[in-house]
């Protein structure tokens, strides 16, 4: 991949619903194969685990790996091409000796100084974040929450869930609710439901939002019965987390389209990272993807400043370069929001292209996405 000249290898969905690319790796049979719980079951959790199925290591990092926790679905494992850097799915998901550098913070985003109940994070006055577990099916190796996702896989307690409803009760002005993790998808449908319907039962509770990365790495999790339960809590809005049009697969797309079936708005949350997507045909083309199977691109993170991940950060000019390209290229509704998280806690700053070239009084010039002036005349008086 060619970040700089905007070329790539390919872009086409790997493999298919009945051989992923690395399949041959996975003793299974093909039921196995699609039962979400088998997935889970089987994550690769280790340098061992890795060896078994591959018989090498490559340019993993043995020592990240025991300061990191590891952990990625047969489904994800399957779709890596090059059992290297160059393959983006590799180094989203394998540990690299990059992250034993400390050039970062443990919490970035001080959501632990703005929580102020267990399991809760309030850091806007309408919106509050529930973390229902520190469990992922995949875990990412640029996570912002690395200090404690995977470290121990929890799963939110009945009485950390009362105190949390007990707070939401005493501050109504709290309207949006979102449920992350961890990954909420990777909890039995039962113990989902449980949080959802206790959070629904807060009356100033208008909106639910679930954070996922399920329909990237385990698919087979979206399950009619899933779906089915989660109807009964409308409004609920569901955000993936796509970040290259490799992960875009048959299993994805129907399990997108289950989400959407089910009446739920799904939106697409990216991170830019280095190596990975911070190339302009890359971005177009997973945006366009995004659109045809019913999500939205929503956010297009740049990268936080968490330890160990200095080799995925971006220069921010290089997220404007990429937005400067959709626009223009794009629909409206197919343009996510390039936004920094900004350190301390201090919220979401969207950083856009100088479309603004000067203005007085009389008029404003501007510059559109062709590059061309445009002048704007102002009301007089």
């Amino acid at each position: 991949m060619d970040t700089e000249t905007g070329s790539v290898e390919s872009t086409e969905p790997p493999g298919s619903s009945n051989e992923p690319p690395n399949r041959q790796f996975i003793n299974c049979t093909k039921q196995e194969w699609g039962n979400w719980k088998w997935q889970f079951k089987n994550r690769l959790k280790s340098i061992d685990d890795l060896l078994k199925v591959t018989g090498k290591i490559g340019n993993i990092s043995i020592l990240a790996s025991e300061k990191f926790p590891v952990a990625i679905t047969p489904y994800y494992f399957s779709l890596i091409r090059e059992f290297d850097n160059s393959d983006p799915i590799f180094r989203m998901s394998m540990p690299q000796s990059e992250e034993l550098e400390d050039n970062g913070v443990a919490d970035p985003l001080c959501e632990d100084s703005m929580s102020p109940t267990g399991c809760l994070i309030h850091r806007y006055k309408d919106r509050a974040l529930l973390i229902s577990t520190t469990t992922c099916a995949m875990y990412c190796r640029y996570c912002t929450r690395k200090r404690t996702v995977g470290v121990k896989e929890h799963v939110i307690q009945s009485d950390e869930l009362n105190r949390i409803v007990n707070y939401l009760k005493e501050h109504s002005e709290v309207s949006d609710v979102i449920v992350s993790g961890g990954d909420p998808f990777t909890l039995e449908t039962n113990k989902l439901e449980k949080i959802i319907s206790t959070i629904r039962e807060v009356s100033s509770v208008q909106t639910i939002r679930i954070g996922t990365k399920i329909p990237v790495v385990m698919p087979q999790r979206v399950t009619s019965e899933l779906v089915n339960m989660l109807k009964n809590y409308h409004p609920i809005f569901i955000n993936s987390h796509f970040n290259h049009p490799n992960e875009i697969t048959p299993e994805s797309e129907e399990a997108c389209r289950k989400l959407a079936d089910g009446g739920f708005p799904l939106g697409n949350q990216s991170v830019l990272l280095k190596g990975v997507n911070d190339n302009k045909l890359i971005q177009e083309t997973l945006c366009r993807r995004l659109i045809r199977m019913r999500v939205r691109p929503y956010y297009l993170f740049q990268a936080d400043l968490v330890n160990g991940t200095e080799h995925f950060r971006t220069r921010i000019s290089r997220g404007i370069e990429i937005m400067d390209h959709l626009r223009g290229r794009l629909s409206g509704i197919a343009i996510p929001q390039y936004v920094v998280d900004s350190p301390g806690g201090k919220g979401k700053i969207p950083i856009l292209p100088n479309y603004m070239i000067s203005q007085s009084p009389e008029k404003t010039i501007l510059r559109n996405y062709r590059g061309e002036l445009v002048e704007y005349p102002e009301p007089l008086g």
